[in-house]
């Protein structure tokens, strides 16, 4: 099982706990990690339809680390894409082959970025 990092964020007088992806998503950035199977496909999907309906006009962040996987799970992120309202920046940390080169390509033209 992975370990998934905390980070404590104090705010007020309580500290919060979150899990580092949650924490980033507050930020708007999603990671796509691994190999693209409906499962992980379904989180980007839920992730991007709750920033969508969150601020529509504001830019969701997607990093992708991937050797591809599943054409029809990947297809329902690009559809995602193409249907949200935001600009999609996408950026390929590592790799991005295959199924993830499709959706590294499908971001907002403009914001399209890849880490040296």
């Amino acid at each position: 099982m992975p370990l998934v990092p905390y980070v404590v964020e104090r705010s007020g007088r309580d500290p919060q706990v979150f899990d580092i992806y949650s924490r980033l998503l507050k930020d708007r950035i999603i990671f796509l990690q691994g190999e693209i199977d409906d499962y992980s496909a379904n989180l980007v999907v839920a992730q991007m339809l709750f920033l969508q309906f969150d601020d529509p006009k504001a830019d969701i962040h997607l990093y992708i680390n991937s050797p591809g996987g599943s054409v029809t799970a990947g297809m329902g992120v690009f559809d995602t894409m193409r249907y949200i309202t935001c600009d999609v920046a996408t950026y390929c940390i590592g790799m991005a082959a295959s199924m993830g080169a499709t959706l590294l390509a499908a971001g907002t033209k403009g914001k399209r970025n890849a880490l040296p």
